[in-house]
């Protein structure tokens, strides 16, 4: 079925339930959380994706795409424990997270958009138009999430810099 491998079977649903959980954590939270159940699974199921694409990947740029989410990934995940960072670390956990849940939905789309509905795909040729469009998309929520992420972030900072230490400690 869609022409997809067993071991592409098992990359597509073992990455699937990135997509969900960052768009849960999106609305919940404003931003991809590491140190939560959610972002525990998110880290696992990009995990299987990024290194599988290796196994059945096609094009040179998929295993660009893979070996940068997988940089990605390990740096979002890593970042918030190294005490060095200081309040840099939020910034640059929420932007290398960010980036992979982008980094995830480029092919995924591409891939929907090439093999859906079976045998007669919505777009047969990488120039399409709507294929162009819906990667130009991606790239205008990612810049637009990502500017709207850093401001929350900068906000919650400035609040926390006013609040009393009773209310930190509450929170």
């Amino acid at each position: 079925m869609f022409g997809i491998s067993p071991i592409g079977w098992v990359h597509t649903l073992g990455s699937l339930p990135a997509i969900p959980l960052a768009i849960y954590m999106f609305a919940r939270h404003g931003r991809i959380v590491p140190r939560s159940t959610a972002g525990t699974v998110y880290f696992a199921s990009m995990l299987i994706g990024a290194t599988t694409v290796f196994l059945v990947a096609h094009k040179p740029v998929s295993y660009g795409i893979g070996a940068v989410t997988i940089l990605l990934l390990l740096a979002g995940y890593g970042v918030g424990r190294i005490s060095s960072f200081g309040r840099a670390a939020i910034y640059l956990e929420t932007i290398f997270l960010s980036l992979t849940a982008f980094l995830l939905m480029v092919p995924t789309v591409t891939e929907t958009l090439r093999r859906v509905p079976d045998g007669h795909p919505f777009v047969t040729d990488l120039n399409s138009p709507l294929l162009l469009g819906s990667q130009a998309s991606l790239l205008v929520m990612l810049v637009v999430g990502l500017t709207a992420q850093i401001l929350r972030l900068r906000r919650q900072g400035r609040l926390a810099a006013f609040a009393s230490p009773n209310q930190i400690s509450a929170q």
